[in-house]
């Protein structure tokens, strides 16, 4: 049985990040921020309410008498709660024999064009610990892009205007930096294992690797580039927040409305309809959270049983990036444009240019990542090299019209009817040397 790493590693960054907050926010206190201290609070027990919420609703307690459960959910003790009883199911699982175990199904990856499916036995043990692992994945989820992304973004906003970083906020930065990477890692490998569903998904370390640096990298300048605008224009940035969570927020529902599908009833049997519709306005503001700093890595499609798209989208994954690039680079500008005395020990386009190399070092490690390390790329029906080379044909091919058309211009290659027009040279050097009249030009 696999060591649930995930889950520890989950539990340490929640409560690494939750203690941090509570110290800072005291100092906060002492020194009469109030602002600040409210704000860092806020960003500190609003995620972790729904980290709370998330691994009740996933093991279903609502419905079962577990009150000591929901106590220590309610002093958000839950992921304490949940890694003890993670650990104590893995520690007991070999030590007892099950009476009952279910068969699972999956295809292996095609070797040389053939896929062998392969049957599984899952042990009650085995089951109650991926639906554990399942939980604090999409708990890791909310606690990154609801509490950890937000609480970045005003910690290092602090420290500008402060001018002065000390060691608990970059420590809190530090860990809430790590949350949001290790969030979005999640996000991607949840994604694949609901693509490819019915395949055996194995992950291989070096596609760890590659993801935490893709991430990192997109993540760290996306943070740093909101910050830089939002120090100089701070009306400003509160109408491309909007513009950005509203057009991420409101893209599922119209793609949903444009259906013209049926509202969904099958996303949890145990929901009403009113509660259905909370928790996909729920899931739509986790989707725009994750898109404001980084690519989602999934598609949300309402009127999907499974409320995720399962066909990969080169085309709109191309659009998001160039996109994004293009607002991080205005929003440089300008910053560049607007700064204040507090940047005046900085190299301002030096600082540009890190940032921009910053993110397209980002999108190299993702090309990277679908190109070598994807678990599923012989799934692909494309890569991501034969589409470089399609773009690639295709701008030389453009290059090499336009040098043509720039060469027939330079040597004066005309139409046939314009050499008829205009008189050759031979003619115009037999003429005699005295001047005409244009009137005589044109009877001749």
């Amino acid at each position: 049985m696999k060591f649930p790493g995930s889950v520890l590693v989950s539990v340490f960054l929640f409560m690494a990040e939750m203690t941090i907050a509570l110290y800072l926010s005291s100092t906060y206190r002492s020194a009469g921020d109030r602002m600040w201290q409210a704000l860092t609070l806020l960003f500190s027990l609003l995620p972790c309410a729904l980290v709370q919420l998330t691994l009740l609703f996933v093991h279903r307690d609502f419905s079962r008498d577990r009150p000591l459960v929901l106590l220590l959910h309610l002093l958000q003790l839950g992921p304490l709660f949940r890694c003890f009883e993670v650990f104590c199911l893995y520690f007991q699982s070999g030590h007892t024999e099950e009476p009952y175990v279910s068969i699972t199904k999956k295809r292996q990856m095609p070797k040389n064009g053939l896929s062998e499916e392969i049957e599984k036995e899952v042990g009650q043990a085995e089951g109650k610990l991926f639906t554990h692992r399942s939980a604090f994945s999409r708990a890791s989820v909310i606690q990154a892009f609801l509490g950890s992304a937000p609480q970045l973004t005003l910690q290092l906003y602090i420290s500008i205007l402060q001018q002065d970083v000390t060691v608990g906020r970059s420590i809190f930065m530090t860990v809430s930096l790590l949350s949001i990477v290790y969030g979005a890692l999640r996000c991607n490998i949840l994604a694949i294992k609901i693509k490819y569903d019915e395949y055996e998904v194995k992950v291989k370390p070096l596609a760890y690797v590659c993801i935490f640096l893709w991430r990192s990298f997109e993540i760290a300048t996306r943070v740093v580039v909101l910050v830089l605008f939002t120090s100089v224009l701070k009306v400003w940035v509160v109408v491309i927040v909007l513009i950005n969570f509203l057009s991420f927020f409101l893209y599922p529902w119209v793609l949903f409305w444009c259906s013209g599908s049926p509202f969904p009833e099958n996303i949890e049997k145990a929901l009403s309809r009113v509660g259905t519709t909370i928790a996909l306005c729920f899931l739509t503001l986790l989707y725009a959270g994750i898109n404001m700093f980084c690519w989602s890595a999934v598609q949300l499609k309402i009127n999907n049983p499974d409320l995720i798209s399962k066909s990969q989208n080169w085309y709109r994954l191309l659009v998001y990036y160039m996109l994004r690039f293009i607002e991080n680079a205005l929003l440089l500008l300008m910053w560049y444009l607007f700064k204040t005395d507090i940047y005046m020990y900085v190299c301002a386009p030096l600082l540009i240019l890190q940032l921009l190399i910053g993110y397209c070092a980002a999108i190299l490690f993702m090309l990277v990542f679908y190109q070598f390390f994807h678990p599923c790329k012989k799934l692909f029906s494309s890569s991501v090299s034969e589409g470089f080379r399609v773009w690639l044909r295709c701008v030389c091919h453009a290059c090499r019209r336009h040098k043509s058309h720039e060469w027939a211009e330079k040597s004066g290659l005309k139409s046939p009817e314009d050499r008829d027009e205009t008189p050759s040279s031979s003619k115009i050097s037999s003429m005699p040397s005295q001047s005409l009249n244009p009137s005589e030009l044109c009877s001749a």
